[in-house]
């Protein structure tokens, strides 16, 4: 195993390592059904692919930043054994060989959980996390662990141990956050699919942020079990992927496929109506999705939601960290500290009032969703920010760019339904996203449709 040192990011020199490559990596233009029919025709093998995403990361990682550690022995021997197994018939399924990533707030075992932060510089996982484990059954190679904004507390992508994640189209722009190294590591084209996780965002955001597909489950949809806990009533797993028919087949391998009964149609919800949004962003947004669009719907509990987000977010992220807050508040990053801490001065009774709002609003929202089978609506309401920028302005008001990012995904989160981010083109020349919201356990049609829209947009796209 070689590892990255967590302080190495804090080193680098900006001028002489942050030239961006020539080239997204070779998995930017392949997916997983044709590498798996390479691999299964005997034009590829996996060590190949390990060989290629290992080659990749390194050639990207001075100037984006995306990994924190590597496994490199441990996947050239998953890829051996990947390569007998198919070799006497033993095939488990479309992810058998391929090269994956994980965020570093997920055990893998033998590897740092670092959770970006030094106050776990020296954790070793014993066991794989249970969504890790479903991966390893599937066949997946995990090559390495991906950055986090510390703790996964941030949609930034720029406060960790190791230094900020950086934006593969722009490194000096951020990727998003919290699962930041996941969404570009596979927007670089290093690997075709990563784990990340979303506790309001943190798999969406950076998605949208740098291009990719990003898919927040339904809230318990797949275990937590072995991953660093922020708020557990809200944190789920995240998926991160090239494309919608990538992002299914990782689906698939760690849940199996569920259809619920949905209606035909796509709400078009007003984005303006939960928070100031660029102009440039609603129209692109709106242009992608318009052919699909059957109505358009309006969530009244939106602010609300927006405010019970932060309460029990805030919450339950203090009640995780009150020991290490208490212990050594020197190990933390000062501003992810400040926000901790700011989670302290709420109220038991406000928590009680949120967690009851959060349950009308479930209940609220359930005649929109018999409405539409699914919403959509912006990711983000602006252009990914520069690195470190704390304040942007959007219809000429300044907003707080930590709640800009999380405000058109964070209601999804309270109310746990499944959300996704697609690839929606470009404003400033730099990605943003269309985000689609359905009902509990719609994920597989929700991936469905999201690689429908894919398909209009890019034909000759995908596997």
């Amino acid at each position: 195993m070689t590892t990255i040192n967590c302080e190495e990011g804090r080193m680098r020199s900006p001028e002489a390592q942050l030239k961006k490559p020539s080239g997204a990596g070779f998995f930017s233009s392949v997916g997983v059904s044709e590498l798996a029919a390479m691999m299964r025709s005997g034009l590829i093998t996996p060590a190949d692919l390990v060989n290629i995403a290992l080659q990749e990361a390194h050639r990207w990682q001075p100037s984006i930043n995306a990994f924190v550690s590597f496994d490199e022995n441990g996947a050239y021997a998953a890829a051996a054994r990947a390569r007998t197994e198919l070799a006497s018939g033993i095939d488990r399924g479309p992810l058998h060989g391929i090269p994956v990533a994980v965020k570093d707030v997920i055990d893998v075992r033998g590897m740092p959980t670092t959770a970006g932060s030094r106050h776990r510089k020296d954790h070793l996982a014993r066991e794989n996390a249970e969504c890790v484990e479903r991966l390893v059954q599937a066949g997946a190679i995990i090559i390495g662990k991906t950055t986090t904004h510390e703790f996964a507390n941030g949609p930034t992508g720029d406060r960790s141990a190791t230094g900020p994640t950086r934006n593969p189209h722009d490194t000096d722009h951020m990727a998003g956050g919290s699962s930041s190294g996941s969404a570009a590591a596979v927007a670089a084209g290093i690997i075709p699919l990563a784990l990340g996780t979303d506790t309001g965002g943190s798999a969406r955001i950076p998605a949208a942020c740098c291009g990719v597909v990003g898919l927040k489950p339904t809230h318990g949809a797949l275990p937590t079990g072995g991953m660093v806990p922020l708020s557990p009533t809200l944190d789920t797993i995240g998926l991160l992927a090239r494309t919608a028919a990538d992002c299914l087949l990782l689906w698939t391998a760690l849940r199996g496929t569920q259809t619920v009964a949905l209606p035909p149609g796509i709400g078009w919800i007003k984005s303006n109506s939960i928070y100031p949004t660029q102009p440039s962003v609603t129209s692109t947004v709106r242009d992608m999705i318009d052919d699909f669009l059957t109505g358009e719907a309006e969530v009244l509990e939106a602010g609300d939601l927006r405010e019970t987000y932060r309460i029990i977010q805030g919450s339950e992220a203090y009640a995780q960290h009150t020991e290490l807050m208490s212990g050594a508040p020197e190990l933390y990053d000062p501003e992810v500290l400040a926000r901790l801490r700011s989670g302290g001065e709420i109220l038991g009774w406000e928590y009680v009032k949120a967690i009851k709002l959060r349950h009308s609003a479930r209940q609220s929202i359930q005649p929109l969703l018999r409405r539409y089978g699914l919403l959509a609506l912006p990711t983000i309401p602006l252009a990914p920010p520069k690195l470190s920028s704390r304040t942007e302005i959007i219809n000429g008001s300044s907003v707080e760019t930590r709640k800009a990012l999380l405000s058109l995904t964070s209601p999804w989160s309270v109310l746990g339904l499944p959300a996704i981010s697609i690839p929606a083109g470009t404003t400033e020349g730099l990605p943003i996203g269309l985000q689609l919201v359905g009902p509990p356990g719609a994920e597989s049609q929700l991936l469905r449709v999201a690689a429908q829209i894919e398909e209009t947009q890019h034909p000759t796209k995908g596997n």
